[in-house]
């Protein structure tokens, strides 16, 4: 059975993903739709119907592992190892996110690699990192985002921490991995040589918390949670209307001119108490106040339209219905229908970037567990006697 490349731009490369539950998907996912041959492998003494994520024909699992293929191997049994090992000597990337320790006890840690293919470029995502006072913790995303910062700055003033809603340190701990893996595969076509990509979801946290951050490095500020309210530019955040609500943005003088104006409150910004930046954050909730008493006379749509006429940021405020309703949404194409023999409805998030030359597409429906095992033994050279013989002794 031919090999199901959702684009050409990484289709000359192979990657043994040996990854679960959300980080490690999420990186091998970018690698996938973006047309590399992507093996999943699935452990043969795992439970085979559901995951952390849920069923894997559920929306969440069918997400991840689109444009994949999948086998079965059993790595704690020697000849499951050797299979493994085979498997390395013709690949090009290894995603991982075991726990540290786990993959040596395995013998499958990347020094364990590199001496079978030194051009290997292997992946790891972990918790808190691979070594360390920490390394030997499970790590889930929402102690990331706790640890991380995220939860502290996030929600309403007084409400206490709060997570974000979705989880933001597995996707882009992965998104990172991705990252970390294609800079190490361009860098391999001068040195020849691959390299260990390591990263966590404390790394990737913190990272993600940007100017926040800095504020504390070069101003040593401590970010609170501002609710709904931009920290720094204001007036920022969510306004009532006659229907719902809307959010407008005002990044500098001139854009907060124009939304007073827009308001019909033209002398607003020449008053001292909102006159400046600094002015306004320290009269914040006054200001938010004067908006809320016009903005709630008009509905969102029409305000979406005379803010947007005058070049004020503003937009509606969408349930995930309505956002994938909306027309930009589907002109941009980012829902994606998933081509499968079933006829089932399969239909799935897109990359969120495109390439004009080589487009990533959906070709391939999540697999099923183990489904390719014999196609992707026989591609790297095992012979259907040895494929039997490991069948026979349950290892794949």
């Amino acid at each position: 059975m031919p090999i199901p490349h959702a684009s050409q731009a990484l289709s000359r490369f192979t990657v043994l993903d040996l990854t679960r539950v959300r980080s490690g998907p999420t990186c091998v996912r970018q690698l996938a739709d973006w047309g590399a041959n992507v093996i999943k492998i699935d452990a043969l003494t795992e439970d085979t119907g559901e995951q952390l994520g849920g069923p894997r024909r559920g929306a969440d699992f069918q997400n991840l592992h689109r444009n994949k293929r999948a086998m079965t191997l059993n790595l704690k049994d020697p000849r499951g190892l050797e299979t493994f090992k085979r498997l390395v000597k013709k690949a090009d990337v290894v995603v991982e996110n075991f726990r540290p320790d786990v993959k040596t006890k395995l013998g499958i840690d990347y020094e364990s690699v590199r001496k079978i293919n030194p051009k290997i470029v292997y992946g790891s995502i972990s918790g808190f990192g691979q070594d360390g006072p920490y390394h030997k913790r499970p790590g889930f995303d929402q102690i990331a985002q706790g640890m991380g910062g995220l939860m502290s700055i996030t929600g309403a003033p007084g409400e206490g921490p709060m997570r974000v809603g979705i989880p933001v340190a597995d996707l882009t701990a992965g998104l990172f991995c991705a990252m970390g893996i294609l800079t190490a595969l361009l860098e391999r076509d001068v040195s020849g040589e691959g390299q260990w990509v390591q990263t966590s979801l404390l790394q990737a946290q913190i990272f993600m918390l940007d100017f926040q951050a800095a504020r504390w490095l070069m101003d040593k500020d401590v970010a609170k949670q501002a609710g709904n309210d931009h920290p720094t530019s204001i007036p920022t955040g969510v306004f009532k209307t006659s229907d719902g609500y809307i959010n407008i943005a005002t990044t500098g003088g001139r854009i907060w001119e124009r939304c007073a104006q827009t308001l019909g409150l033209p002398d607003l910004p020449k008053r001292p108490e909102y006159a400046t930046a600094p002015e306004r954050s320290k009269n914040r909730k006054a200001l938010n106040a004067e908006i809320n008493k016009v903005t709630a006379t008009k509905s969102t749509d029409t305000w979406v339209k005379e803010f947007n006429a005058a070049g004020v940021p503003c937009g509606p405020i969408y349930s995930i219905d309505q956002m994938f309703d909306d027309e930009q949404v589907k002109h941009l194409g980012i829902a994606q229908h998933v081509p499968n023999d079933e006829n089932r409805h399969i239909q799935l998030v897109g990359q969120p970037f495109t390439l004009s030359r080589t487009p990533s597409k959906m070709v391939a429906r999540p697999p099923e567990f183990g489904e390719q095992t014999e196609d992707v033994l026989t591609e790297f050279g095992f012979s259907a006697g040895e494929i039997a013989e490991l069948r026979q002794a349950k290892v794949v």
